[in-house]
């Protein structure tokens, strides 16, 4: 049985990815606001933005690093003895991209920040569908954005790609539903939990399940991705099963089309 089994209807989905040459579109935001934002706020609020139009929606945001390289500038300037900006100050906070989007909006819904290391983005959704679930009359607005982290830190481990995904649940206008779950490597002597080959995309394909689960075998193996951003991607594109392993668990997605 898997540890955790979730499924969320996804009604919009926008993404940005970390190779962009142009710099995202927010011309939502006001000018004098706009130019203070960090590139990982502005990558936030466009993908954001592209989800929602002008209802009131429920904001859930997630970045495992968030506006680190932000606060680390910050630290170099109180170690110079410099003075400190207070807009770069109070930009620095986890959730800074909820409170401008919130502010240009016009919007007091709640807004939550989630961190919580290479997982992040499969917690974000599970935390995300916990808030549907408990009021289905409200939208809720899913937001992962990250970055690599500042060289100073040196080698992290399970390192982002870096790049902004935005998920928007509301089952009226959903167009498919996303099922997510993760299950828990069972150690075993006789046989292999997965069968693995190598993949086309940059990943490996998980083959054929062996771990005695009753979990629906899919027809199209699954491709194991180097990060959960890059798997979830992949599966909202392409409609593939796409998963992700890391410390003895993998967290795996699905597409599903909703019936016309």
């Amino acid at each position: 049985m898997p540890d955790l089994h979730w499924t969320i209807p996804v009604a919009r989905w926008s993404s940005w990815p970390a190779a962009a040459s142009a710099a995202p579109d927010i011309g939502f935001i006001e000018p004098i606001v706009r130019r203070r934002l960090s590139t990982l706020s502005r990558v936030a609020l466009k993908v954001a933005h592209d989800c929602v139009a002008r209802d009131a929606v429920r904001v859930v945001f997630a970045s495992r690093h968030g506006e680190l390289r932000r606060t680390t500038d910050i630290l170099r300037a109180i170690s110079a003895g410099e003075p400190v900006s207070p807009t770069a100050f109070s930009l620095s906070v986890l959730n800074a991209m909820t409170g401008v989007f919130g502010i240009a909006r016009g919007d007091r819904s709640a807004a939550s920040a989630i961190s919580a290391g290479a997982e992040t983005l499969g917690y974000a959704l599970l935390e995300a569908h916990a808030q549907y679930a408990t009021q289905p009359g409200s939208p809720t607005l899913l937001v992962y954005a990250d970055e690599p982290a500042d060289s100073a830190y040196g080698t992290i481990e399970d390192e982002v790609q870096g790049g902004a995904i935005a998920i928007l649940l509301d089952s009226e206008t959903a167009t498919g539903e996303l099922e997510c779950w993760v299950s828990r490597a069972v150690q075993s002597d006789s046989a292999p939990l997965y069968k693995t080959r190598a993949g086309e995309t940059g990943g490996m394909e998980v083959a054929d399940e062996t771990d005695g689960t009753d979990r629906p075998k899919s027809t199209a193996p699954e491709t194991l991705f180097a990060t959960q951003s890059q798997a979830l991607q992949h599966c909202l594109e392409t409609g593939l099963p796409a998963a992700w392993q890391n410390a003895g668990a993998t967290w795996h997605w699905r597409w599903h089309d909703r019936a016309a």
